[in-house]
């Protein structure tokens, strides 16, 4: 049973996202570069035009105050203007190794501040990753998943007749993973009716929450996963997963880096794989057509799951984290969650979490990527900085696709999902 265009909406809108957002506001900051694509060549220089608006026309006699940096580096440059006619142009010169240059404006108005940026690429397709890899990094994960499919998957579901619908029965499902008696949960909307059905994996972005389940994806013909990593349920009262980041889940991003063993992500990407498990045991599954879909922390969990099991037939990852972790200690952009950003970390404890993070590094499971895949992510990014996206991107050696929006930031407009979606369907036509 194949979904049509006409459903590719129902899949964009019905985003498992936690991601920033655009928002209107009174007063505009408008900052664009003279490059309409917001690429440059190595040498040449870059011009920002500025303007602030309200009510859509210039704001006369705003001040502001600008920065000029490299991604997510301190700034080269800062200074202050008075906009007469909220107008004026910023030369910001350029750069000589690729990389991406940025410009963050703050003007101020009726008391409160207002901020605007761009970011141009300087040939970013040239940018390497510096994260190496492992010599044992496809043993040690070949060693994980092994021990972890010792484990019965001992998969349960629960069906929530209240979310279910006349084409689509809804589950929590709960399954073993990493040691006897841990659990990872999720939500798994079924189609109804007789047949053998493709299969959407959604793994999620950072955060601790609650999951709805995809319906309208299973009654468009797709069997549909949403992953809870934490190992709790997640049908749970929303104040449970408040006071869990707050309390015992707060910054687990950080947590165990000074251990391989011990990092929060290796359950997490194990059960990744578990999750496949679960998949292809249902008996309504096709067999073969498995795409697994996320953004950030789900971009990267993707390009995990995507690289370490083949047999999923697709990746899509949108502005993915955790790639090129130790950029910074090679003075450029780190991807989320900026693990060494601490300056006063002692040097003992840095580097072993840099000989940790190759282990765990997307750009080392970008390099083993042999699946089709689709990238889309934007220059204004400072959560998942571009020049640690393009680090990943630019490792993939398998069939790719690479979707830029320059203007956004940390999330996607929904242009960007539908396109991946239409991606996914000649992918799996194939």
């Amino acid at each position: 049973m194949r979904p049509t265009i006409n459903i590719l909406l129902l899949f964009v809108f019905n985003s498992f996202l936690s991601v920033a957002q655009l928002s209107e506001q009174l007063v505009i900051v408008h900052v664009s570069p003279q490059n309409r694509d917001w690429d440059y060549t190595l040498g040449e220089n870059a011009r920002f035009d500025i303007m602030v608006t309200k009510n859509r026309f210039p704001l006369e006699n705003v001040e502001l105050r600008y920065e000029l940096s490299y991604d997510m580096m301190p700034a080269f440059k800062k200074g202050t203007a008075l906009l007469k006619d909220g107008k004026m142009q910023l030369e910001a010169g350029t750069m000589k190794q690729p990389g991406f240059l940025r410009c963050l404006v703050y003007a101020s108005y009726n008391g409160k501040e207002y901020e605007g940026r761009a970011t141009v690429g300087f040939e970013p397709e040239n940018i390497i990753p510096v994260t190496r890899m492992p010599d044992d990094f496809n043993q040690f994960w070949s060693d994980a998943i092994s021990y972890n499919a010792r484990l019965p998957l001992d998969l349960r579901m629960h069906l929530l007749p209240g979310r279910s619908t006349a084409k689509v029965d809804v589950y929590e499902i709960d399954f073993q993973n990493y040691h006897e008696g841990g659990r990872m949960y999720g939500i798994l909307c079924m189609p109804k009716a007789p047949g053998k059905y493709p299969a959407l994996l959604r793994v999620p972005g950072a955060g601790i929450r609650p999951y709805t389940g995809h319906i309208p994806g299973a009654e468009n013909g797709y069997i549909t996963l949403d992953l809870g990593i934490h190992g709790i349920p997640v049908t749970m009262d929303n104040y449970i997963y408040e006071n869990l980041g707050k309390g015992a889940l707060y910054n687990y991003q950080y947590t165990g880096w000074e251990n391989r063993d011990k990092v929060y992500y290796k359950r997490v990407y194990l059960g990744c794989i578990k999750a496949v498990d679960v998949i292809f045991s249902l008996p309504g599954f096709d067999g073969q057509n498995l795409v697994v879909q996320g953004g950030s922390q789900g971009g990267a969990l993707s390009i995990v799951t995507g690289a370490l099991d083949k047999r999923v037939k697709g990746v899509i990852a949108l502005f993915p984290a955790l790639a090129d972790l130790t950029g910074v200690l090679h003075g450029r952009a780190s991807g989320w969650p900026a693990i060494f950003s601490d300056t006063n970390e002692p040097a003992s404890l840095r580097d072993l979490k840099v000989q940790n993070t190759q282990y765990y590094d997307v750009v080392n499971f970008a390099r083993i990527l042999t699946v089709p895949v689709f990238f889309s992510f934007g220059y204004n990014d400072m959560v998942c900085p571009p020049t640690s996206m393009f680090a990943a991107y630019n490792a993939v050696s398998s069939p790719k696709e690479l979707m830029v929006v320059p203007e956004t930031a940390h999330y996607a407009f929904p242009e960007q999902w539908n396109s991946s979606w239409k991606w996914w369907l000649v992918i799996k036509d194939k």
